[in-house]
């Protein structure tokens, strides 16, 4: 089994778990974890393909990786408030009993 293969093993494996974790938590910062599991996920494929791909001495891999830690962190930010606001508006952060934020 090559580097790359395990590479992507490995991140489909942490992929599934994130997403396993985001659609049956209902928890709400439980699922943000899920969310960001899946993120990481993402960013172990950009390293990897940038690392064992034809050209590793450009740094898109890393660019791109750091572009998508920035929005992670934007994303757990605006996630959190909104938990926050939700906690204080039902008492709550189950998702389950938060019924009237859908359509």
């Amino acid at each position: 089994m090559s580097p790359l293969q395990t590479c992507l093993l490995i991140s489909a494996l942490l992929f599934a778990i994130g997403f396993a974790g985001a659609v049956t938590r209902r928890h709400a910062i439980l699922a943000l974890v899920g969310i960001e599991l899946m993120l990481n996920a993402a960013n172990l494929n950009f390293i990897a393909f940038w690392r064992y791909g034809a050209h590793p001495e450009a740094l898109t891999g890393i660019l791109f990786v750091i572009f998508s830690i920035a929005i992670a962190a934007a994303e757990a930010a605006v996630g959190l408030a909104l938990i926050i606001a939700i906690y204080r508006h039902y008492r709550t952060s189950n998702l389950d009993e938060v019924k009237d934020l859908k359509g």
